[in-house]
């Protein structure tokens, strides 16, 4: 028995390890960008060997607060200009490297099964609604969006009883897809990836178009490769993705910038 765990053990001594990658980028990132991030880091990591990327997707309100108290990341994607701006204000970016790249569209979405017809804001005030999904506004652009549009329909007091809150969109997207909500406010792009379960009632009218804006971080370890992914989100290969996914380009076209300079 004991030569036969040395034998083992030298065989397992010469195989082959597997390298370790040769840097990580962490891009945090708001969670309705989780899809298309997740292909636009395929994508990098193609294009960049040896490079692996992290995501850490929440709300965005979540993750400026998670930056400000020092967790580690290296790129910062928020779904509105707000948290960027906190940012900003806090040295974590630096202003003139912030960079707007898409914007999306808030909707009011029902279930495709759900037990109560809806076909408009003014619906939800019937008694027969009473479970309205929503992104926690303090912290969740989307539900912040959807508490601005709710007041100035003069509808929001009348149906915070009926609200149930959720950290993020996605979670939102999830209670519509299961039937546990009547409706819920979610990104357009969120109800693509709902497929055949969700159906979309109507766009919200919003004082301001969901933007959202991208930036490597002041402190990140990995600099060039950061700047490299911000200008990925921002180029036309980077745009095919995000469009795919429901997304349309800040400013009206994504431009063509040059991906392998990481220049700043």
């Amino acid at each position: 028995m004991k030569k036969l765990v040395m034998v083992l053990f030298l065989w397992g001594a010469l195989l082959p390890t597997p390298s370790a990658p040769a840097a990580e980028l962490l891009v945090s990132a708001a969670a309705s960008l989780h899809d298309a991030f997740v292909e636009l880091a395929s994508l990098f990591e193609q294009e960049n060997p040896g490079v692996r990327v992290i995501g850490n997707f929440a709300a965005s309100g979540v993750l400026y607060r998670q930056l400000a108290q020092g967790a580690p990341a290296d790129v910062f994607a928020s779904a509105n200009p707000s948290w960027m701006e906190e940012a900003i204000g806090r040295g974590l970016v630096q202003r003139e490297k912030s960079h707007q790249f898409v914007t999306n569209e808030l909707v009011l979405a029902v279930p495709v099964a759900g037990r109560v017809t809806i076909s408009g804001l003014a619906d939800l005030k019937s008694p027969a609604v009473t479970r309205l999904g929503i992104g926690t506004p303090e912290t969740v652009p989307a539900g912040r969006y959807a508490k601005e549009a709710l007041a100035a329909a003069g509808l929001w007091q009348e149906l915070s009883g009926k609200m149930i809150f959720a950290e993020n969109v996605r979670q939102v997207l999830d209670y519509l897809r299961r039937g546990e909500v009547d409706a819920g406010f979610v990104y357009a792009t969120d109800a693509v990836k709902a497929g055949a379960a969700v159906r979309v009632v109507e766009a919200l009218p919003l004082a301001e178009e969901p933007v959202y804006l991208i930036a490597p971080l002041a402190r990140s370890r990995q600099p060039e490769l950061a700047w490299r992914f911000v200008e990925l989100t921002r180029s036309e290969r980077g745009g095919a993705i995000l469009a795919r996914h429901g997304f349309r380009p800040a400013g009206g076209q994504f431009a063509g910038i040059n991906d392998g300079g990481g220049k700043q």
